[in-house]
């Protein structure tokens, strides 16, 4: 395509124009695996501009043309490292008011100084940049990515030299063909919000490594695979020393597997046992902490390590005042602790993959975790190139989190009409999911069918659990509607009720019927937990939501911008008394379990 460079290009259809950036989009298959490698972090300050016309990618600002090929210097729109300096990672929308509500493109650069070594390549990953990111180093164009809660890779090997102009687009743009499309319940924060790093890797190296229980109910055998960056031939070698294990598999055309005969002492919520688990291949070498569970499903119960478990959980937003989606390690902990001081074994990572420190955390911390995608409300399922980026989504985010054990769960979406066309679309994320990956369940957070009352979503046929939004008591007033659901419905599966709740502004008070009180909000908890306890195939429980969270969409004298049905304030200091409810059920159905998880 001609590369314009006129100062001109208002005649210019934007969508047209970037085409000459499609089309060398990185997805999983260009992962690497990171754990225990040598990197170079490049958080800290980088330049940046608000560039809302795309103005970077129409002129080639990235190509540092300050002359013709004359001599003559050219009329320039930028200087990059004169811009003012953000502290990346993080959401620019935290970064000052003028830039809370900007939706749009930014441009971040900075020099890098890299010294290559001889027989290795090295991969940038962008850990999340919400929602395309386009890469360019020393004015060569590397690739982009879509999707804002999955890491992104590059392989940078041939553009680096000894000094490095690293410049990287990020556009926010919220469009009807993305997953989430253009209507969601949440902030849209834009920028590069977790982790940017270069990782060195050797020319043969390891790009997966993975290890699980075998779901046989034995709790014995383990199964470790391993992909490599190119097809080679040779051995690996695992090790697990805890387990007295140093075995060597077996590389064809860059892949292998084993399947070998252990005693682990098995992971759960009281007791998230871990283990120090390496893989080497030549000269790489990577490693990981694992921990080995079975989650399965026997008829309507769900079974952790062969015995039945009840999801004591609530749902949780990636979301915090001062950090937005840039959440750090102690947040994700305050988050953790917050739902096990409720009583939870369990947790709902809504709408869209949270960070992975999030499940590194559940790992260490002891609690379960259900993982989703952003297939949110009307999604255009009818659109092959949505479901390549909810199926790049899916695969990226199991790929990044196979080796958690707090993981149990994939969720494949949540509150989409049935349609055809949205059950062809979700049934084949469900069937991806589990081609991917059988250690763990397939879910997804269905609506009630209105016209019955009553569970009758056709896409439970193709999960494992049944996830149900249900609202009775707020925004369905009637709340004799949740018993009659629940005589209407005969699941073959277990359910979880993945939401329910009410808005209630903290310190505002009221009567039970006062909407947007702590007593109204109460009184809700109150009553649906008495109709809950009483459903037997009701597994499991993920109330909306931990914390009040950012959402433009909330705009009343309650909300003022907030969803306020969090259990906590958005401050995360003060607790609401449905906190308090929950806490005290979730008691009774840990001591009804005989105290276990």
């Amino acid at each position: 395509m001609k590369k314009y460079q006129q100062k001109n290009v208002s005649d210019i259809n934007l969508e047209d124009y970037l085409g000459e950036y499609e089309g060398r989009e990185t997805g999983r298959d260009q992962a690497v695996f990171t754990g225990g490698r040598e990197t170079v972090s490049l958080a800290g300050k980088w330049n940046y501009a608000v560039d809302a016309y795309d103005t970077c990618l129409r002129q080639h600002w990235f190509e540092e043309r300050y002359r013709d090929a004359r001599g003559f210097s050219l009329p320039v729109d930028y200087s990059f490292d004169t811009w003012p300096e953000m502290e990346l990672p993080c959401c620019w929308n935290t970064q000052g008011e003028k830039f809370l509500l900007y939706e749009g493109s930014m441009v971040f650069t900075r020099r890098v100084p890299f010294e290559k070594r001889a027989g290795e390549r090295v991969y940038l990953r962008i850990g999340a940049a919400n929602y395309i990111c386009r890469v360019f180093v020393n004015g060569q164009y590397l690739g982009s990515h879509r999707g804002g809660s999955t890491p992104a890779f590059f392989d940078v090997t041939d553009a680096l030299r000894a000094e490095n102009r690293f410049l990287i687009c990020v556009d926010a743009t919220r469009r009807p063909e993305q997953v989430p499309t253009e209507n969601t319940d949440w902030f849209n924060y834009g920028g590069i919000y977790r982790e940017i790093d270069l990782i060195r890797v050797p020319e043969a190296g390891i790009r997966d490594f993975r290890l699980s229980l075998v779901p046989d109910g034995s709790f014995r055998h383990i199964a470790v695979s391993a992909a490599l960056t190119r097809p080679a031939d040779g051995e690996a070698v695992l090790a697990l020393p805890a387990l007295g294990i140093r075995k060597s598999i077996r590389i064809r055309a860059g892949r292998g597997r084993a399947v070998l005969t252990a005693d682990p002492e098995l992971w759960t919520p009281e007791k998230p046992v871990l283990y120090d688990a390496e893989l080497s291949f030549g000269a790489d070498r990577v490693s990981d902490r694992v921990g080995f569970r079975e989650i399965r499903v026997r008829g309507r119960e769900i079974l952790l390590n062969g015995k039945k478990i009840f999801l004591r959980g609530v749902s949780c937003h990636e979301d915090s005042v001062k950090n937005g989606k840039a959440v750090t390690e102690a947040e994700c902990e305050q988050a953790i602790r917050d739902a096990k001081g409720m009583g939870c074994n369990f947790m709902r990572l809504a709408h869209y993959p949270h960070t992975e420190k999030m499940a590194r955390a559940a790992d260490r911390l002891g609690i379960l975790l259900w993982e989703e995608i952003p297939v949110y409300w009307a999604i255009r399922f009818r659109k092959p190139s949505t479901f390549a980026d909810a199926k790049n989504q899916l695969l990226e985010l199991i790929t990044r989190d196979y080796n958690r054990a707090s993981v149990i769960i994939w969720s494949v979406g949540n509150e989409n009409l049935d349609s055809d066309e949205r059950l062809r679309f979700m049934k084949r994320l469900a069937d991806t999911a589990r081609r991917e990956d059988r250690t763990r369940l397939v879910s997804a957070a269905c609506l009630v069918s209105a016209e019955k009352n009553a569970i009758a979503d056709r896409l439970a046929e193709y999960l494992d659990v049944i996830g149900l939004n249900e609202y009775y008591g707020w925004y369905s007033p009637d709340f004799a509607k949740l018993p009659e659901l629940f005589r209407n419905s005969d699941p073959s599966k277990p359910v979880i009720i993945t939401e329910f709740g009410a808005d209630a502004l903290y310190g505002h008070h009221g009567t039970a019927e006062d909407k947007g009180t702590v007593e109204c909000q109460a009184a809700i908890y109150e009553r649906q937990i008495e109709e809950i306890r009483k459903i037997g195939y009701v597994q499991g429980m993920t109330p909306w939501i931990l914390y009040d969270f950012r959402c433009p969409r909330r705009t009343s004298f309650i909300q003022l911008y907030y969803n306020r049905k969090g259990l906590i304030t958005e401050d995360r200091k003060h607790k609401k008394p449905a906190y308090g409810i929950m806490k005290r059920f979730y008691l009774e159905k840990k001591k009804a379990a005989g105290g276990r998880t």
